[in-house]
């Protein structure tokens, strides 16, 4: 009988302690894959990709490491020999549906440059980068009035050539080149990802807060 009591008595502690884990903000598991797509900038679709083709598409999947996160683009249907420039950023332009938010600002925040990116003969993209990103990926700059660390939860990659996004139907102008290169003479966004439709966090961030209003992440 004594044995069967200290049984249950463990039993008890043991569902109890697990109840009480799942209770506790940011005790959710991170997740070690993240897997989820890129999405083409709606106004320069038509110079991404060859006219006429199928729309541009790319997929990312991130592994998790022991002391960073490898991270594999691949795009297809992209104009062959266009170049762009990957970065993690902290916010997009585009809502959780892939359209674009009428909210948006025209500021992606902090932004990390990652890699350089080429559309090969096929015009298809592959690229991996190691580096800390799942759940954890931030800047910060203590000269800001407020120098809290910046989570870069987005990705996307813009045209290395402004000019290339000012043919086919697309019109940017190229007297206004954007910062997003190594030379900061880029063009716009061409491809990036979306929010979660729930918490509003970019994919990199696996294991959200919701306790918090706006959600936050777990690191």
């Amino acid at each position: 009988m004594s044995s069967l009591t200290s049984l249950t008595k463990f039993l008890l502690v043991l569902v109890l302690g697990v109840a009480t884990l799942a209770a506790v903000p940011g005790a959710a598991a991170q997740a070690d894959v993240a897997h989820f797509d890129l999405f083409p900038n709606p106004k320069f679709v038509s110079c991404l990709g060859v006219p006429g083709g199928p729309t541009p598409k790319a997929h990312v999947t991130v592994f998790r490491g022991k002391l960073n996160d490898t991270l594999v683009l691949s795009a297809q249907n992209i104009k062959p020999g266009l170049a762009f420039d990957m970065f993690t950023v902290q916010r997009t332009n585009l809502l959780h549906d892939h359209t674009v938010d009428p909210a948006f600002t025209g500021s992606f925040g902090f932004a990390w440059y990652q890699s350089d990116l080429q559309a090969n003969s096929e015009g298809k993209i592959n690229a991996t980068i190691k580096t800390i990103l799942l759940d954890q990926i931030f800047g910060f700059d203590p000269e800001l009035s407020n120098p809290s660390p910046v989570n870069t939860f987005h990705v996307g990659f813009w045209f290395n050539n402004p000019n290339d996004a000012n043919v086919d139907g697309c019109t940017f102008d190229v007297t206004k080149p954007t910062p997003f290169n190594g030379e900061h003479q880029a063009g716009p966004l061409a491809m990036i990802s979306v929010p979660d439709a729930t918490t509003n966090l970019g994919p990199l961030c696996t294991n959200p807060n919701t306790d918090t209003e706006p959600a936050t992440c777990n690191p």
